[in-house]
């Protein structure tokens, strides 16, 4: 088995275990603690890291099979969007959140598999598993839509719920201009990242085109 094909295997088989892993773990803990059946999983779902590894999932998914609907996560712009996303998770969760809650057991194997193997297994699949240089700078601003909308969704959701994911994006003790200080903050780091995914694409495109002549 070559390197691509091994990584593509092990990052589906730890992105997939983990999110199962941690949906057997989240969803009795909301019920147990009064939620109904519909918001827990909407609080399961409202979660980024979720978001963003169940498109690793896909992502692995789209590689090994050759099914039209897995198509959109096959473009270069959605797996070079995810390089920057899913380091953001990991770096956010490992500088703040780490910081706020004590885990063990179980949830803190679920924990480190969805904030630091899969990314690390992902970014290097993205590094040594992608043919380079389709990036281009004009893409950008389209890889940086998903996340807005995402935060546009939380957003909505915690004025219906009373409820956030996040505490950068709790509007109930930040208040709505405190919220919008921290998404900006994030929404430059996650472009900050866009950059040197684009930057690293096209410098290794280069190298990949000089090795083939």
């Amino acid at each position: 088995m070559n390197p691509r094909r091994l990584l593509t295997h092990l990052g589906l088989l730890c992105g997939a275990g983990g999110l199962v892993l941690q949906f057997c773990l989240s969803i009795p803990a909301y019920l147990a603690a009064g939620r109904d059946v519909p918001g827990a999983l909407g609080t399961f779902f409202a979660y980024y890291t979720i978001l963003t590894n169940i498109v690793l999932v896909l992502i692995y998914l789209s590689e090994i099979l050759g099914a039209r609907w897995l198509s959109p996560f096959r473009t270069p712009q959605v797996r070079g969007m995810m390089a920057a996303c899913i380091t953001l998770v990991g770096l956010y969760v490992y500088l703040v959140l780490r910081h706020l809650t004590a885990l063990d057991g179980l949830f803190l194997v679920a924990d480190n598999l969805l904030h630091y193997v899969c990314p690390l297994l992902y970014l290097m699949w993205w590094l040594a598993g992608v043919r380079h240089g389709q990036l281009r700078w004009t893409d950008l601003p389209m890889m940086v839509a998903p996340t807005l909308v995402y935060f546009v969704y939380v957003m909505a959701r915690g004025v219906w719920v009373q409820e956030y994911p996040y505490p950068i994006l709790n509007a109930l003790k930040l208040g709505y201009a405190g919220v919008l200080f921290n998404a900006a903050g994030m929404t430059l780091a996650l472009a900050a990242l866009l950059a040197l995914v684009i930057g690293l694409d096209q410098t290794m495109g280069r190298q990949q085109g000089s090795a083939h002549d």
